[in-house]
């Protein structure tokens, strides 16, 4: 009975979050004006959204105006309903499984808005990581709050510098536009003083950068053609310092993941100023859904990444695509790690004779 009701709750939801999809990137609301058809825009009645079924008795045809019916939408309330029966082989009926179905409706937003728009809004991957910072806190679920906030950081943190080392290479090492007050070359001093000093250290030396970059109106900051390079140096010159290898680097991945999302937050609420964009190999919205990944994930989001950046490659080589949303296979990559990444990871220590 209860993965019935899992099921059904699950195609409710999506429904719900095919409105999310077409209107939070639009600045629209989700709760008003009721569901309309988005090409005749005629108001839809109780027998036009039964999730699945409805698009199927109108063969994929909208009842007013005969136009097509995006496959999309069926498609979205499929999925939610097959993740909600997943989640409930998983977990009984409770407060873990509610909460479980709150992480998988917010990666199938982001999943379907990235698709879209080629953006993560901010409200659903700032919800989704203070919400698994939340759960972890107040029930020690889905992990301890401290291993939590760590995964959060240390998994934004490595993402934010494989972006850095990316948009390096993509620029050919020519020096990238600094932002005021915060941004990148903050995130990259923090992972090289983290790794060298110790996270808090790192963390307060690149938030004194910020608070004189806004004091002053410009860039305080060290070039990212010194503090890249320099990083892989620190790790080795750790031990000299008292800290050994993996210590050195997760005191980098702190630092740099505390001021990743820190300085995301800030411009969530300020955005940037409109002025031609610099070409990046991958955005900040990728940052902030792997910290939220963390969040709930914890060392199992860098599995969740790998999954990602594998099925990315493989269907961007398939489709012959060299621009593809990263979005849909982090939340993928998200999904498999938390209900297997345990039994993923014991089956490769056994592969590997461990």
């Amino acid at each position: 009975m209860w993965p019935l009701f899992a099921l059904l709750l699950g195609l409710a939801v999506g429904s719900f979050l095919n409105v999310v999809v077409h209107r939070l990137p639009r600045g629209e609301s989700v709760a008003y004006p009721p569901s309309r058809c988005p090409q005749c825009g005629h108001r839809l009645g109780p027998w036009d959204l039964v999730p699945v079924l409805s698009y199927l008795a109108l063969k994929g045809r909208c009842r007013y105006c005969a136009r097509p019916i995006s496959p999309r939408y069926p498609l979205v309330e499929a999925l939610t309903g097959g993740l909600f029966l997943l989640a409930s082989l998983f977990y009984p009926p409770g407060v873990e499984a509610l909460l479980v179905f709150l992480f998988l409706a917010f990666l199938v937003a982001l999943a379907f808005i990235d698709v879209d728009t080629f953006e993560l809004p901010d409200p659903l991957t700032y919800g989704l990581l203070f919400l698994g910072l939340l759960a972890s806190w107040a029930l020690a679920f889905p992990l301890p709050f401290r291993e939590s906030l760590d995964g959060s950081l240390m998994a934004a943190g490595g993402l934010a510098l494989v972006a850095g080392y990316g948009n390096l290479f993509l620029r050919r090492f020519r020096e990238a536009r600094a932002e005021v007050p915060v941004g990148p070359h903050q995130v990259q001093s923090a992972a090289l003083f983290g790794a060298l000093l110790g996270p808090g250290v790192g963390m307060a030396l690149a938030f004194l950068a910020w608070a004189l970059s806004a004091r002053t109106g410009r860039p305080v900051v060290l070039p990212d053609r010194l503090t890249l390079p320099l990083l892989p140096l620190a790790f080795l010159l750790a031990p000299a310092l008292g800290l050994d290898f993996l210590e050195s680097l997760k005191g980098s991945l702190l630092a740099a993941g505390g001021l990743a999302l820190a300085g995301g937050l800030y411009w969530a609420f300020r955005p940037l100023p409109e002025e031609e964009e610099e070409p990046v190999a991958m955005g900040y919205g990728d940052v902030k859904l792997l910290g939220a990944l963390g969040a709930w994930l914890g060392p199992y989001a860098f599995l969740a990444l790998f999954l990602g950046v594998f099925a990315g490659a493989l269907l961007g080589l398939l489709l012959r695509q060299r621009k593809l949303p990263f979005g849909p296979y982090l939340a993928l990559g998200g999904v498999v790690a938390f209900f297997f990444g345990e039994a993923l990871w014991g089956a490769y220590l056994r592969l590997l004779g461990v």
